[in-house]
């Protein structure tokens, strides 16, 4: 069958993460539904990523349609300035009343990225608006991703993704992540410059593009309880390891020194559509009230707070509080426990690196003596993988997997089963 959608893709697009030189033709995907994505031969996939971690219900759920669908014969869009409307209100009530710290406000924007732009835009206002001067410098963790727009970039480890903006990016001061070993270094370093610090910005508990790396809660906890005792903003990006992913609500549940500023998108829809949010304590949002219209805070999307998006959250927020959706949470962290413990680390002697889980995410290396992104080891596996009927994405050579909630059990041990076939496929 003649690929023609494509064809027709080839001469006008322009993929994200691609490389197009000598790259074979997307697969056209007609129809999604539940863990499934189907193309035009008739093939099925396994979304085993959610599409880059969007879709935690799958795909085309009925329920938060309907929704949008309804919401879209009263009220598409309409400019959040003077304006406010129901799903927007609704939805920043249930955000806060369930999200950690104490939030009070929420900041729409339309994405991972600008949700993080406008926390740290937040945060440097914070103490400008406050009279003090030379707190302008973000502190992060080495290997970090928090997206790709300017800012983003620049509070994100320094790499592949980063290298042809370095000259464009602002000074960071970079750390890394917490454990026993290192964690006096580190406060020796943040004492050092806490003057001119404004913000900490991190990923709780677990860098996702970075590699998928899990690091240990209890240091992360003592870290934190310390820059927060420097009056140190923190800033947290569940943009990834909000809503479940890391199997409670939100991954900062797991500290009990919690951020000031959470940045929130990804499962935030249900993966319908495009929306990002930053929450904020009541302390970040007084800093700008004032008669004096300079310190307003200057940031806004042309769809900021779009009510079919709303809507959205809404639905998927109804459908993720429900027990049903929470017990499957639990039953697939302990399938990746089970198959961890009793398959992926008694695999091929030293083949499987590092595995790992944490809530619904599963991750590991494979050890071929090429530990980073570019590895051509990754394309390999998903080309063999789609060839199975499962959409897997490596990061490299870091094997990772991130399901819908709704994914059965039979579709997640065929997931386990191509897993395990891995080094038959690579003739290891």
């Amino acid at each position: 069958m003649i690929n023609s959608l494509g064809i027709r893709d080839a001469e006008v697009i322009w993929h994200p993460y691609t490389q197009h030189k000598n790259l074979d033709l997307p697969i056209p995907i007609l129809k999604g539904n539940g863990s499934l994505l189907f193309d035009d031969a008739g093939n099925s996939y396994i979304d085993a990523i959610s599409s880059w971690w969007v879709n935690i219900h799958g795909h085309s759920n009925p329920y938060i349609a309907e929704k949008i669908y309804r919401q879209a014969q009263d009220l598409e869009q309409v400019i959040f300035t003077n304006f406010t409307h129901e799903p927007a209100v609704r939805l920043a009530e249930r955000l806060i009343s369930i999200l950690p710290g104490n939030q009070s406000k929420i900041f729409y924007s339309d994405n991972g990225s600008t949700a993080v732009e406008v926390a740290l835009k937040m945060a440097i206002q914070y103490w400008i608006n406050k009279g003090i001067t030379g707190r302008n410098t973000i502190l992060a963790f080495e290997n970090a991703y928090h997206g790709d727009t300017f800012g983003a970039m620049s509070v994100s480890g320094r790499g592949i993704f980063t290298n042809a903006f370095k000259d464009f990016l602002f000074d960071v001061v970079f750390i890394e992540t917490p454990n026993a070993d290192n964690l006096e270094e580190i406060k020796s370093i943040i004492k050092s410059k806490k003057e001119k610090i404004a913000a900490f910005i991190y990923e709780p508990l677990l860098q996702a593009a970075g590699g998928m790396n899990m690091y240990d809660a209890e240091n992360m906890d003592q870290l934190l309880s310390f820059v927060r005792s420097e009056q140190i903003i923190c800033i947290a990006d569940e943009v990834l390891t909000g809503f479940g992913r890391t199997g409670s609500l939100f991954a900062s549940e797991s500290l009990s020194n919690y951020p000031d500023i959470i940045c929130l998108s990804k499962g935030l829809t249900g993966g319908f559509l495009a929306l990002g949010a930053t929450a904020c304590r009541q302390f970040i949002f007084d800093a700008f009230l004032s008669d004096d219209r300079s310190k307003t805070f200057f940031h806004g999307h042309s769809y900021t707070a779009n009510p079919l998006a709303c809507a959205a959250g809404l639905a998927s927020l109804d459908l993720l509080q429900e027990k049903t959706c929470l017990d499957k949470i639990r039953e697939i962290q302990f399938s990746h426990e089970q198959f961890v413990s009793a398959s992926l680390s008694k695999s091929h002697g030293n083949f499987f690196l590092n595995p790992r889980f944490m809530g619904t995410i599963l991750a590991f290396e494979l050890n071929d003596g090429k530990n980073n992104y570019t590895n051509n080891i990754g394309r390999e596996i998903m080309k063999q993988a789609l060839g199975k009927g499962i959409y897997l994405r490596p990061l490299g050579n870091t094997v990772y997997l991130m399901p819908p909630y709704c994914i059965t059990d039979e579709e997640l041990n065929k997931i386990y089963r191509f897993i395990l076939s891995i080094p038959d496929v690579l003739k290891v």
